[in-house]
């Protein structure tokens, strides 16, 4: 809007620029002030062309840091799915209702399969966060 307002500026000074040369009886102090306008007018615009470039690149400076705040987060649920997933598993085929499994008649089986939960939950863990991944 204010392009457009900037050029509405120089379009109507220019025309009466060009009255002012077809007319002999314009005074100087008239020709020099609207010389002085229309050059107030052609540095505003330069004006706003270089702060609208400076806002295009702020804009776009903000929209990279949320990109990359934003890309650290999936990364982050990336990676716990993958951790969790292995557990997910074991308890997953653990809790099928089947009628021979070996591992449900053992006196242990229960804390090995806790344990073995954990353990495949741990060691991408501590992979990733090795890595720098967390």
């Amino acid at each position: 809007m204010i392009r457009e307002s900037l050029s509405s500026v120089q379009r109507v000074l220019s025309y009466h620029a060009a009255l002012d040369v077809s007319a002999p009886r314009t005074n100087k102090e008239a020709r020099q002030r609207l010389r002085l306008l229309q050059r107030d007018a052609s540095a505003l615009s330069e004006l706003t062309d270089s702060m609208s470039g400076k806002i295009n690149f702020l804009l776009d400076a903000t929209l990279g840091l949320i990109n990359l705040e934003q890309n650290q987060i999936i990364k982050l649920f990336s990676v716990a799915a993958v951790a969790l997933l292995p557990p997910t598993l074991i308890a997953s085929i653990y809790g099928m209702n089947f009628d021979h499994m070996p591992e449900l008649r053992w006196r242990l089986g229960y804390p090995w399969a806790l344990a073995f939960m954990f353990l495949s939950a741990a060691v991408p863990y501590f992979y990733f966060r090795r890595r720098g991944w967390l």
